[in-house]
């Protein structure tokens, strides 16, 4: 097994609150997540636990397409969000944001802790990559109107 861990940091112009709101409605990674194409059967019965199955769509070769049903489970602890997803293939990925007052906006600290057999870690670390420089741009976008400020990739 492979361990790769990718950071990223950035800024959005938008509270705290807000940010945290929309990272903790699970409809809201539609897009957000550029491979989460569909949400379904969320549960919000647990004080701080929010669970749901969504689909993550891939492309390979450009013309061949798999839909990755997965089951999430998101934890909320003051303004972080963090949890684990558990792949077919034996991929694992714990994700955390810790969200801080950043000015008028909020800092966001985005970090992906990344297990996978040596033979699709490669694979599974650059897509992962991708989603999460993306998903920084596209929140920013959503929430702020602009692209993130203040990038810094640190993985």
């Amino acid at each position: 097994m492979s361990h790769r861990v990718l950071t990223h940091e950035f800024h959005v112009e938008a509270a705290p609150e807000k940010v945290f709101e929309h990272l903790t409605t699970p409809e809201n990674y539609i897009g957000l997540s550029p491979l989460v194409v569909a949400v379904s059967d969320v549960d919000r019965s647990e004080p701080g636990v929010i669970r749901y199955t969504d689909v993550e769509r891939f492309r390979f070769l450009g013309v061949i397409t798999y839909d990755n049903h997965i089951r999430v489970t998101l934890h909320t602890d003051g303004l972080s969000v963090h949890g684990e997803v558990r792949s077919p293939g034996g991929i694992r990925m714990a994700y955390r944001f810790d969200l801080e007052a950043d000015g008028t906006g909020t800092r966001v600290h985005d970090r992906l802790d990344l297990t996978a057999p040596w033979i699709l870690a490669g694979f599974a670390a650059g897509q992962a990559r991708k989603v999460q420089l993306a998903r920084a741009r596209i929140l920013a976008e959503r929430l702020s109107g602009t692209a993130a400020s203040g990038a810094r990739p640190n993985s």
